[in-house]
């Protein structure tokens, strides 16, 4: 069975030995360590140090409100982001940015920086002869900017705009000098390049604006040309002068349309109350007539005066007929009036039609003129948005013309960068630092000269001692043992057999001191008769350890009785380093409690319905290395709904397990079939041979042709057997 065959060859590591071996040696671990520590601070003494200058620059806009150009906004102003500020790094560490400060500093003549670029003696002599070539001065220039770069470091701040340059050098003032103009020149370098684009922008606009400033005047020229062709005048409010009258005509001709039909209707109603003999003076149109209106007050005194004369005068005294008579003329001259004030009415009618026919003749002429402006206006207005265009974009050439022209001088040009930390003259050197580093080289050799000692301690084998392995049964024969197991008098008072008087026996381990009296139960010496009847606690074991099962099903007739022998199967296993688990599936749950002391905890009923996980229903025995699955705490009958799941279970439970071991209690032959695979062992647990529930089950294992099973009992009790069926004492 996989970890059990080699338990016995197993070692353990000896820690008190381990540390034993590093006390042992402490002279000589410390005196090592000092001497190493000596030694690094020997070489870190004759290191020449090295000085670091730093130097910091802002990305960041620099125009202002007086040097900014007129259209452009301050929010308008360029932000690096971090490609940009990359691109700056590396701009600030090319090769003509470097070989410019090595003009101006003239760093070739600083021995540390062309230490490398002259040529040995040996390299001249074969370069005499041919064999070789000397450096000339390109490379010379080269090893100079190589030694430069070697000492230089470029570097851009996390989540900002600021670079830092840094120099190291042996001269304290080589370092901050460096710095300080790899940075000057880096912003002299921006200035310029600002001063270049607007020299190269003035020279791209000038021939560009004398482009421009003719192909504006032609098209204007095309404009004008074109509306004195067309004959397009311009009225009012920029409108052609043909769609100004048309709109004037147009409402002439609604006004003398609304005459017409005003006198229209007043002549129909002055010759509809003539028609009628109506009083045509109670019109309004009559009523305006000055003359009519002195007729009317002199037809008002004829009635008044008829009216007096009445009073007095019969109505045939030529006094009241002649007043009669006026009255009469009156009226009919009313009524002529009235005539006359219709003839003027049908004649103002009549001029409204007429000026209405000569306005709609006029109108259609107009409409026809308007619609050929309006196809020519089309074309005019082309030719304008054309022009205007040009102008716009003439307009703009010229004002960014005059502004490039202003911003020429590279003093009115301010770089996006600023130098905000300038490098000043180290005082103390950044490498090494003799102190730390001293104390690093004393910590570092103490630990390895600890853990080498450790390593030999282990290698020669000093610190390792031999695993505890379980006597096996051969060497059980040869000595006697103690059954020191707490459930075996259980056992028997279960079986009803007369329990084993108590017996002292003599100690030998420990000769300098008193003898020790221990209680004991029933020595057991076993012998190989008793390994061929395969039963006894022990004898199972091996045989299970020896079929290399990965499977054990356990059946216990007598129930929790019998299930007792499963208990101290599976601590035997676990005391003999097999990673053994045992699932409780007797029904009453009695194995669970007798491991876990009484704690009714999650099992193989929850795990069944999905209720818990694998973690969940797994437990330690409290009294041993055995791990055990209770019976839980779901419905049984439930939980085997889901027996189907049982196989899936079992299955994942032997990847992960040496030895699986179920106890199905009084299991029938019906149920056994669930628990029985390849690989699987059957056990049959008795404690009592003579109980019909014992011979039931064996003959009804043996009927069915299943696997055959082993026979499990107390170590007190005498060897059994099965033959053919049935459980008999062996003779």
């Amino acid at each position: 069975m996989p970890g059990a065959s080699s338990v016995g060859n197993d070692v353990d590591i000896d820690i008190g030995a381990l540390f034993a071996s590093l006390w042992r040696n402490k002279l000589r671990i410390i005196l090592g360590s000092l001497l190493l520590t000596a030694l690094a601070f020997l070489l870190l003494s004759l290191v020449a140090p090295k000085y670091r200058g730093e130097t910091r620059i802002l990305i960041e806009t620099r125009e202002s409100v007086f040097t900014r150009p007129a259209n452009q906004q301050g929010d308008d102003r360029p932000i690096l982001d971090q490609e940009g500020i990359k691109s700056q790094v590396e701009l600030i560490g090319s090769s003509d940015l470097l070989k410019r400060v090595i003009t101006k500093l003239e760093l070739g003549k600083i021995e540390e920086l062309s230490a490398g670029a002259e040529p040995s003696a040996l390299s001249r002599l074969l370069g005499a002869v041919d064999i070789g070539s000397n450096p000339g001065g390109d490379a010379r220039d080269d090893y100079i900017l190589q030694a430069l770069r070697d000492r230089l470091m470029v570097f851009s701040v996390q989540n900002s705009r600021v670079i830092v340059i840094q120099f190291s050098s042996k001269d304290p003032e080589l370092a901050a000098s460096v710095a300080n103009a790899i940075a000057d020149e880096y912003v002299a370098t921006q200035q310029a390049s600002k001063s270049q684009s607007n020299e190269d922008a003035t020279g791209w606009l000038q021939p560009e604006i004398a482009d421009l400033s003719k192909r504006v005047k032609d098209a204007e020229a095309k404009v004008a040309a074109y509306r004195s062709s067309s004959d397009l005048l311009i009225g009012q409010n920029n409108a052609v002068l043909a769609t100004q009258q048309l709109s004037e005509l147009s409402s002439e001709l609604s006004r003398v349309r609304a005459n017409k039909a005003a006198s229209e209707a007043k002549a129909e109603s002055v010759r509809s109350a003539l028609a009628k003999g109506a009083a045509v003076e109670t019109l309004p149109d009559v009523m305006a007539s000055p003359l009519i209106q002195r007729l009317r007050e002199r037809q008002v005194q004829l009635n008044n005066d008829i009216a007096d004369q009445s009073a007095a005068l019969l109505s045939g005294h030529p006094r009241i007929r002649a007043l009669r008579s006026q009255l009469a003329d009156l009226n009919q001259q009313i009524r002529l009036e009235a005539r006359k004030v219709l003839g003027s009415l049908e004649n103002e009618a009549q001029t409204a039609r007429l000026r209405e026919t000569q306005l709609t003749r006029s109108l259609n002429e107009l409409k026809a003129q308007s619609s050929k402006a309006g196809e020519e206006e089309v074309e005019l207005r082309a030719l304008e948005r054309e022009a205007t265009a040009q102008r716009q974009l003439l307009e703009t050439y010229l004002t960014r013309y005059r502004e490039a022209s202003s911003r020429t001088a590279s003093d009115s040009l301010p770089a996006d960068a600023r130098i905000f930390s300038r490098a000043d003259r180290p005082i103390e050197p950044y490498f090494p630092k003799k102190i730390p580093m001293t104390i690093a080289a004393f910590v570092a050799s103490l630990l390895l000269l600890s853990i080498g000692t450790l390593l030999r301690a282990l290698f020669s084998g000093q610190a390792l001692r031999p695993a505890y392995t379980r006597p096996s049964p051969v060497e059980s024969a040869a000595e006697p043992v103690v059954a020191s197991n707490t459930l075996e008098p259980a056992i028997s008072a279960s079986t009803g057999t007369e329990e084993a008087p108590e017996q002292t026996i003599l100690t030998e381990d420990a000769p300098d001191g008193p003898d020790i009296a221990v209680p004991a139960l029933d020595p057991i010496v076993e012998t190989p008769s008793a390994h061929a009847d395969h039963s006894g606690v022990a004898n199972v074991a091996d045989r299970l350890m020896a079929s290399g099962a990965a499977r054990a099903v356990v059946v216990s007739p007598e129930g929790d009785e019998a299930s007792a022998l499963t208990i101290l199967l599976v601590r035997e296993l676990a005391d003999r380093g097999v990673r053994v688990i045992l699932i409780d599936m007797t029904g009453s749950g009695e194995i669970g409690r007798s491991m876990l002391d009484d704690k009714n905890l999650p099992g193989i009923t929850n795990l069944l319905v999905s209720e818990k996980h694998f973690s969940d229903v797994i437990h330690t025995d409290h009294y041993s290395h055995a791990e055990i699955i209770p019976l839980g705490n779901h419905d049984p009958a439930k939980a085997m709904l889901s027996v189907g799941r049982l196989p899936m279970i079992l299955n994942a439970l032997q990847s992960a397990y040496d030895l699986v071991v179920v106890d199905g209690g009084p299991a029938t032959v019906a149920e056994l079939k669930h628990l029985l695979a390849d690989g699987t062992e059957l056990i049959l647990g008795v404690v009592n041979p003579d109980d019909p529930d014992v011979a039931a089950t064996a003959k009804a294992v043996f009927d069915a042709k299943l696997l055959e099973p082993e026979l499990l009992t107390p170590f007190n009790k005498e060897h059994l057997r099965l033959d053919a069926g049935r459980v008999v004492r062996s003779a």
